[in-house]
């Protein structure tokens, strides 16, 4: 899938949020990269460019002082090649692990855990 194509599907997976979130999101970029970079995968200690579908970078709203106004907007990646990747091998449409990936990076600008964000998921998307 050529990158225009990927970045529909995000501008498409973005829309399907519901509008609660997209009005409690601010100063958010979203992007789109073909594969996380070689400091992140070092910095995560990941075994493979490969293995990261997305990233939030940023300071949590949960983390956010007053002078959170004067700082770089937060920026979520979704990194297309091992997205098409998940697809493929879990057999789910690109654009449920796009959503899915999107929503999973949102809830850490909101300040959710890993666990927290599994649990809202299944309660805002059964699953």
């Amino acid at each position: 899938m050529n990158p225009d194509n990927f970045e529909e599907i995000v501008a498409r997976a973005y829309e399907k949020l519901p509008r609660w979130i997209k009005e409690k999101m601010k100063n958010v970029a979203v992007t789109v990269e073909d594969l996380v970079d070689s400091q992140t995968v070092a910095d995560m200690n990941l075994d493979d460019h490969m293995d990261l579908l997305g990233l939030y970078k940023g300071v949590p709203q949960t983390e956010r002082t007053v002078m959170a106004g004067f700082e770089l907007p937060d920026t979520i990646v979704l990194y297309r090649m091992p997205i098409l990747d998940e697809a493929l091998d879990s057999g789910k449409p690109v654009e449920d692990v796009v959503f899915e990936t999107l929503w999973h990076e949102i809830a850490h600008h909101f300040g959710l855990s890993e666990e927290d964000v599994q649990k809202r998921q299944n309660e805002e998307f059964g699953g």
